[in-house]
């Protein structure tokens, strides 16, 4: 708080000052900081909320089951004969062909037709659909293919992210513009659409020993109500409190998804229960694309700014019946023996870059809620140390050490984006493999947060002046930005003729959105478009569209409601 003092006394000193000697407008400092400062300190503001309330800013801080936007580049093609849609198409799962209209495509896709989903009039994809897509370019001889995915971005996040870098109300339905993605036209080849991302079902118990689901079906089901909902993003529902798994009336509820039952959609092309990693419903492992794709003959990696066995990076490549069981994760995402795979090791990924560096710890506990008991998400072969990748299993794969990867780890005093780049460009010259491994430790080893201005100073969330992140030079001299590790990423994979698939990560807009912080969120949101014109501005030079194939999307909602969206513009005196 005495900081947040200081720094809002100092502003307004600077301001007195400058008006004595000039009578032109000037800007506010960092707008935005002071939004969610007073937000958070009266837990109420005019700009919005998350959660229903708007008299509570931080009632929700967690995920929604919101209709989510889908963006794609290298999709739309004239070339549709005898009235048939091309096989690289977002219509293909839009409007005539969603399949929330279909009585059979709900039953393959939940293995029962959820109460109040049929809707004839759905325009939404589904989430699964999104691996048909990658599928389906593959199959027509895309060589590049990219899943750009924007950890907990509804379409709100994105809305506000925009209103902030272009100071304007742009739009209030579709698109939308002001950002990279949303603006940039790929050559003509861009469409938009929106998705659900339900899951198969909530509350299943798994023993990650044994990696066996102890109660299938949970306690809740997915599905989709558009009335309860929505029909679009950016139309509400006449419920407010469905879309957070509740409802005044009990027969309208579904589940909504964690980060990896909905990635595992994205790159399994199948639902499943809230924590499984690429694990059907009933607890068995599936192929996910990029699997296929390695098998192929592609290269195949992942790069994330949050650790690198969080749940969307692990969807990647991982088996597991529990997300947390991070270090068993990054076993099968490096090749490695691991709890589910104890004797013939998953090949592993050709590039995995992230965070988790740092991060240390003596047990794998967490600590007991009123939800559910004290857990051992990581089971009995958790090793203290690094949460995410232990000592031995970094030495194990480094090529000094007879492994398959060039390693590049936070170094004290050693620029992190020069040393992942030096590092690339040995793993592209030798033809190795690519483990970049950075972050903030004392943060939970995720990469420093940017906020709305471009700056690295977070200001107080959801989890008060206690969990306010403070950075040293170090901590941004040291570690990469995230279009550092798509550039590093692409610049490995591309020596493979035959093509890659690549899924790039930006986390932290989830972790923004989970603290009800608008600062973080924007800034990490701006932060991430920002990777995606690295991966578009690379098609532009180095390939085309019509071998290319990018989708940016996100995994799934969180419940910000703004009420007066123009006060994110920044007001001059």
């Amino acid at each position: 708080m005495l900081m947040n003092d200081l720094r809002s006394s100092g502003r307004a000193a600077v301001l007195a000052l400058f008006c004595l000697f000039s009578c032109e407008s000037i800007v506010i400092a960092d707008h935005i900081y002071d939004l969610q400062t007073n937000a958070i300190e009266n837990n109420k503001s005019e700009f919005g909320h998350w959660g229903y309330d708007p008299t509570n800013y931080k009632q929700w801080g967690t995920h929604s089951n919101r209709l989510i936007p889908v963006y794609t580049f290298g999709t739309l093609s004239s070339n549709a004969t005898d009235g048939k849609l091309p096989p690289v198409d977002l219509r293909n799962f839009t409007g005539p062909n969603s399949p929330y209209r279909s009585e059979a495509a709900l039953r393959r896709l939940y293995g029962r037709v959820p109460p109040n989903t049929v809707n004839p009039q759905a325009e939404y994809l589904d989430q699964t659909n999104i691996y048909d897509l990658q599928m389906a370019g593959f199959a027509s001889g895309k060589k590049y293919v990219f899943l750009v995915v924007f950890d907990g971005m509804d379409w709100q996040t994105t809305r506000a992210a925009s209103i902030y870098k272009t100071q304007s109300i742009a739009y209030d339905s579709g698109r939308g513009t002001g950002l990279h993605f949303q603006d940039y036209k790929a050559g003509g080849t861009t469409q938009f659409g929106f998705m659900c991302t339900s899951p198969h079902n909530a509350g299943t118990k798994t023993d990650p020993d044994t990696q066996t689901v102890l109660n299938p079906g949970g306690t809740l089901f997915g599905g989709y109500n558009a009335e309860h909902g929505g029909p679009n993003p950016w139309t509400p529902g006449t419920d407010r409190l469905y879309l957070i798994g509740k409802s005044t009336d009990k027969g309208f509820l579904h589940a909504y998804t964690d980060s990896s039952s909905s990635a595992t959609s994205m790159t399994c092309g199948i639902k499943t229960f809230n924590d499984g990693v690429n694990i059907d419903p009933l607890g068995q492992p599936v192929r996910t694309i990029a699997h296929w794709a390695q098998e192929q003959g592609y290269s195949v990696g992942a790069v994330t700014s949050v650790p690198i066995s969080h749940a969307t990076p692990a969807a990647t490549y991982a088996h597991n019946v529990e997300r947390d069981d991070y270090q068993d994760l990054t076993r099968d995402l490096i090749g490695l023996k691991s709890i589910i795979h104890p004797d013939q090791p998953l090949s592993g990924l050709d590039v995995l870059i992230g965070g988790g560096y740092g991060h240390v710890r003596k047990t794998d506990l967490v600590e007991a809620t009123e939800a559910e008991p004290i857990r051992h998400p990581a089971g009995g072969n958790f090793v203290p140390g690094n949460m995410y990748l232990t000592d031995a299993d970094l030495a194990k794969v480094d090529v000094k050490n007879g492994g398959k990867y060039v390693t590049a780890v936070r170094t004290a005093g050693v620029n992190g984006r020069q040393r992942l780049a030096d590092a690339a460009r040995e793993a592209a010259a030798t033809g190795k493999r690519l483990l970049g491994f950075y972050g903030n430790g004392k943060y939970s080893g995720h990469l420093p947060f940017a906020t709305a201005d471009g700056q690295y100073d977070p200001p107080i969330g959801r989890g008060g002046p206690k969990k306010i992140e403070v950075y040293e030079p170090a901590d941004l001299e040291e570690n990469p930005l995230l279009t550092d590790m798509a550039s590093a990423a692409i610049e490995v994979l591309s020596k493979n003729p035959k093509g890659f698939w690549l899924m790039v990560e930006a986390g932290d807009v989830d972790w923004g959105n989970h603290d009800n912080n608008i600062d973080n969120s924007i800034g990490a949101t701006l932060a991430g478009d920002s990777a995606v014109k690295t991966v578009t501005d690379w098609v532009e030079k180095h390939s085309n569209w019509d071998e290319s194939l990018v989708i940016v999307t996100a995994d799934h909602g969180h419940y910000l409601i703004m009420e007066k969206p123009e006060m994110l513009i920044t007001p001059k005196h």
